[in-house]
């Protein structure tokens, strides 16, 4: 593809060079060059870093905090990022004290989320929740996972799913490491064994977990 910047666009990488060259860790850059592991105090180096610029969200609104760039702006970026060997980031909670992973794959259900087994059930202003999550990135840094979970089990298989945000140190939570062929430990299983998980942790509908689900799929 055959991009003519502008002036302004043009000064914009200008500007994103130099951000780089005065701010991207050199052993971090060294790291993202050579394919070896980012540890949990390097990405939140960086995102620390990127937020105090005030460019850690890229597709974030401005009035939310993120950059309100248009979308060459985010194409210079992040071409200039994978140039210098920068992480890449997916905002979160922007200044990075709250390290979130995502719960939805489960053993047996391979790619069909529909097909989920772990269970809440209500009881009082807690639901608790029993059943194992599997392939849960970075599970062993976080403080809160956010997860699909079946509320309803004589709904079909897209209903009846709900989705909650539960924290990681919740008694009842074990994580236990997935090593991969290359030796790393970016995966992990997940068990939740009688877990409570207080109601208004609930996001959006009971039983309508699965919209909430695609919609983040997409993104």
């Amino acid at each position: 593809m055959d991009i003519n910047y502008t002036p302004e666009e043009l000064a914009f990488r200008d500007e994103v060079r130099a951000f780089l060259d005065e701010k991207l860790p050199k052993e971090i850059a060294s790291k993202v060059k050579n394919n070896q592991h980012l540890g949990k105090e390097d990405t939140i180096r960086w995102q620390k870093i990127l937020n105090e610029k005030g460019w850690m969200a890229l597709h974030w609104p401005k009035e939310h905090g993120g950059t309100g760039w248009s979308p060459i702006q985010k194409h210079i970026f992040e071409e200039e990022c994978a140039e210098y060997g920068a992480p890449t980031v997916l905002p979160s909670i922007l200044n990075s004290d709250v390290w979130w992973c995502q719960g939805y794959s489960e053993p047996g259900a391979g790619s069909d989320l529909a097909g989920l087994k772990t269970k809440a059930v209500r009881e009082g202003d807690h639901y608790v929740v029993n059943g194992q999550k599997t392939w849960t990135t970075l599970g062993q840094h976080a403080d809160w996972i956010f997860c699909l979970v079946r509320t309803d089990p004589n709904a079909k298989k897209q209903e009846g799913i709900s989705f909650l945000l539960i924290d990681m140190q919740t008694p009842g939570i074990t994580v236990r490491p997935l090593i991969t062929l290359d030796g790393e430990h970016e995966v992990n299983e997940v068990f939740f064994d009688d877990v409570k998980v207080p109601l208004e942790n609930l996001v959006g509908e009971e039983n309508k977990g699965w919209t909430c689900a695609k919609y983040l799929l997409t993104f």
